[in-house]
């Protein structure tokens, strides 16, 4: 484990106020923060979605990915909180709404590109070794 991780000043306590919260689950874990701001299956793809289309509609996203209206509302909701995905709402008739990547949305994209690079190496791999069993 990384000596950052196991300082003092990463120490908070639980709410039962018995055991203390290091590491990773400390509050002032940058990368478990980070980490706890991208968790979850639908959290990576819709930003995707949104850094490769900008300002998108609720609809254009669903269809893009698949996912359920419960899951799509939940997501965004939890990308908002965490401040990495705008939700612009515009006073006409019908009712419009787009979401689109904050400044601090955007500041993972080039880690996202990295991963689709490493997802090449991976299926590249997988052809050159034959079909894997799943």
């Amino acid at each position: 484990m990384s000596k950052h991780l196991e300082t003092p000043e990463r120490t908070a306590t639980t709410a039962d106020a018995k055991t203390p919260r290091t590491g990773l689950t400390a509050p002032t874990c940058a990368i478990g923060y980070a980490f706890k701001a991208i968790e979850g299956k639908w959290k990576l793809p819709v930003m995707y979605v949104l850094s490769e289309r900008g300002s998108v509609r609720y609809n254009e996203i669903k269809r893009e990915l698949g996912i359920t209206n419960m899951m799509l509302t939940n997501t965004l909701r939890d990308l908002e909180e965490y401040g990495l995905v705008d939700r612009t709402q515009y006073n006409e008739v019908p009712p419009r709404v787009e979401y689109s990547l904050t400044d601090n949305g955007y500041a993972i994209i080039p880690a996202l590109r990295e991963f689709e690079k490493w997802g090449q190496l991976l299926l590249d791999a997988k052809g050159a070794d034959g079909p894997t069993s799943e």
